[in-house]
């Protein structure tokens, strides 16, 4: 399945389990925008105590839980590029060609 095709199957399968729950009036931009926060704010918690290399190396466990919120980070954040039709993978593409411009390459690397 193509990157665009993953993005379309995700959408729609967010779409059915807030349809599911009639959750459409609860999903705002606004709303959105405050969850996908919050949901960052769980990733940052996971790491907040832990040595440098503890972070780089976590236990099976601690991943599990980061790639939880990382499911979470990525719905939300999808919720918010279908409410303004913005494919999140598109604008990351378009935001990284703008950051190379921004910064380039130093002559000595």
């Amino acid at each position: 399945m193509t990157k665009t095709g993953r993005m379309q199957k995700l959408l729609e399968d967010i779409k059915v389990f807030t349809k599911n729950r009639q959750w459409q009036a609860y999903h705002t931009p606004k709303n959105l925008a405050m969850a996908l926060s919050v949901e960052s704010s769980e990733l940052v918690e996971i790491f907040q105590w832990m040595t440098p290399e503890q972070s780089a190396q976590p236990d099976e466990h601690t991943k599990k839980h980061i790639s939880e919120e990382i499911g979470d980070i990525m719905i939300y954040l999808s919720m918010i590029g279908s409410a303004f039709e913005i494919d999140p993978i598109k604008a990351a593409e378009e935001k990284l060609r703008l950051n190379e411009q921004k910064y380039p390459v130093p002559s000595s690397v």
